[in-house]
């Protein structure tokens, strides 16, 4: 494997991160939580190559919680959630070339827009066992939470670290009332750390990020989340220079439970893993190389949120401009 090749793949790898998501049909106080999980995969920790890129990430998914799981929503307790969103995200993105802390620097901004359809199927078993059932539906287009985040990296050979915190600006569309929103409404902060093996020979990895999520609390509702851990797993097979298939994965876990006047359903702690196949190409665009990734994951264990599945399409565009 050349490694002036290997150096773009590890680029537009490291740059798949940029975006926190969490619309608002996925809010803190409907199960969900700031930290999307499988926003890192394979080759986190792996330093890139200095100056601008620009990832654009297409993002879907599909999740639903029957009617024995309460969530609260607007305001309101409501049961039977079903939730469809896609985003469009755009990450500015800047790898500095001098040395920070003897690493590698990287600082970013991701924007959100897209459109979340959110439905409770409200049935509820009266005193004589009769069926009561209202079902509610709202959707929305809009602009979501800005999210900026700074990162470092280092390399020892096959082994790459990782430290990076980030951060939830809430300047979303967002309404307290509303069923759907995409923004969140409330600060949070995240710290966390990963690991990277890759040997360059063989062309097999392995990666994994952990982090923390601190949620401050949303002012129109009285309602903070709790704290929340998180890993996001991935390994890759390189089968060619411009071709690498392999399998990602995440677990979530809530530390502590939600708390204010608006938690209303208690610490509602909750949980959700993942698991998937991704597959990842470079080409080249004039003088540039382009790189495209597709990764999907299958969720299980969850609890006290919605769960299905959720894919990602990443194009990462490097626009050059190394910093002197």
């Amino acid at each position: 494997m050349k490694r002036n090749t290997t150096v773009m793949i590890f680029s537009a790898l490291m740059l798949i991160v940029g975006g926190l998501i969490s619309p608002g049909a996925y809010a803190d106080e409907g199960g969900a939580s700031f930290w999307l999980p499988g926003q890192y995969g394979s080759l986190a920790a792996v330093p890139a190559e200095p100056g601008w890129s620009l990832p654009l990430i297409y993002f879907h998914s599909a999740a639903d919680a029957n009617g024995s799981k309460s969530f609260e929503s607007g305001g309101r307790i409501k049961v039977g959630l079903d939730v469809d969103i896609d985003l469009i995200l755009a990450v500015p993105t800047y790898v500095f070339k001098t040395p920070v802390l003897n690493g590698q620097a990287t600082v970013s901004i991701a924007g959100v827009y897209g459109k979340a359809n959110v439905d409770f199927d409200d049935t509820l078993t009266g005193p004589g066992g009769g069926i009561l059932s209202d079902r509610e539906s709202d959707s929305l287009t809009a602009f979501g939470d800005l999210y900026p985040s700074f990162s470092l990296r280092w390399n020892q050979g096959s082994h790459n670290t990782l430290a990076y915190t980030m951060l939830g600006v809430p300047v979303g569309s967002y309404e307290a009332e509303r069923l759907a929103n995409i923004g969140t409404n409330h600060w949070a902060a995240d710290i966390g750390g990963g690991y990277t093996y890759f040997n360059m020979k063989t062309g097999r990895e392995f990666s994994a990020v952990a982090g923390l999520t601190y949620n401050f609390e949303n002012p129109d509702t009285d309602y903070q989340n709790g704290i929340d851990a998180h890993l996001d797993l991935g390994a890759s097979q390189f089968l060619s220079e411009q071709l690498h298939i392999g399998l990602v994965g995440y677990v979530y876990y809530q530390l502590t439970g939600d708390s204010g006047s608006g938690a209303r359903l208690g610490d509602f702690k909750s949980r959700v893993n993942g698991i998937g196949p991704q597959v990842g190409y470079f080409f080249m665009v004039g003088k540039k190389q382009v790189y495209l990734n597709l990764k999907g994951y299958w969720e299980f264990g969850a609890k006290n949120r919605p769960e299905g599945w959720n894919s990602w399409l990443t194009l990462s565009i490097p626009l050059g401009g190394d910093s002197k």
